[in-house]
């Protein structure tokens, strides 16, 4: 092919070359344009994904933080759960030891409430026995004095003991043989007695009926078929005459021994005279 058939051929082509060219530019820049959009996507979602590892490298430290903090709590309470059965034991055994501590102090202050009752009841007995005692001793040395004469002679006997004072009248003072009836000798003897009675206090009076061994007989028998009965019958009389005299009632007795209560040996006829006897006994109240 010569030179001018081949400049008229790329004459004629030059057109179509360069049409193709700008065809083919027009797509280049186009891919290249997606390209750079793809470039771009792929770099912006490289720095999502290094932020998000980033993100999620934090996450997970602050996991671990977060499940660290978890176990301590969870230590912390254990030990705390411990910590208070352990208190809640030591409270329970103190409120128990309280508790006996409380009851064995309430027993031991009622123990005391009641040895101080006893005491306060022992010291007004005592006062008491001892204002008594005053009362006797007193009642003893003004009956002592009234009767010396009495006394004196053997008609009279006065006894103290253990807050028990006893007037032994011997029967000859008081009573004809064989009678209940008081004579008017023994009835001025109980006179003075009464005077000395009439001032002792918180005092009861028995009057003690009291005979010999010796058996009653003949038209006697038919009025008092004991000793006994005839013992009641003085004792009776003579209480009875204490009342008028103005002692109380309430505070008077009589009681018949007749010769079971001898203070003398009655094979003699001088025992005999002394267990025939009437006796006032000045007795503490119950």
């Amino acid at each position: 092919m010569n030179r001018k058939v081949f400049v008229v051929i790329l004459i004629l082509t030059f057109p179509l070359f360069l049409s193709g060219c700008l065809v083919t530019e027009s797509k280049y820049m186009k891919k290249v344009a997606e390209a750079d959009t793809q470039a771009k996507e792929l770099a912006s979602l490289q720095q999502k994904y290094e932020d998000l590892t980033k993100e999620n490298t934090l996450l997970k430290d602050k996991i671990k933080e977060l499940t660290a903090d978890r176990d301590q709590l969870k230590e912390a309470f254990a030990n705390a759960t411990k910590a208070k059965a352990d208190l809640e034991n030591v409270l329970q055994a103190r409120s128990d030891d309280l508790t006996k501590n409380v009851m064995e102090l309430k027993k031991r202050t009622s123990d005391l409430d009641s040895e101080n009752k006893a005491l306060k009841e022992n010291i007004a007995q005592l006062t008491k026995s001892k204002e008594e005692d005053q009362s006797i001793k007193k009642a003893q040395d003004e009956l002592l004095q009234e009767m010396k004469y009495e006394v004196a002679k053997g008609q009279i006997t006065i006894t103290e003991l253990k807050g028990k004072l006893t007037l032994d009248v011997v029967e000859k003072i008081l009573f004809d043989s064989g009678e209940a009836e008081v004579k008017r000798e023994g009835l001025a003897v109980l006179k003075r007695v009464v005077d000395i009675l009439k001032n002792v206090k918180d005092k009861t009076i028995r009057v003690e009926g009291h005979t010999d061994n010796i058996p009653i007989k003949g038209h006697l028998a038919k009025i008092y078929p004991t000793n006994w009965e005839l013992s009641s019958a003085r004792a009776i009389n003579v209480t009875r005459f204490l009342q008028k005299q103005g002692l109380d009632p309430v505070i008077l007795s009589a009681t018949a021994y007749g010769e079971y209560k001898p203070i003398a040996d009655n094979s003699t006829s001088e025992g005999r005279a002394k267990n025939r006897r009437i006796a006032i006994v000045l007795l503490p109240k119950d």
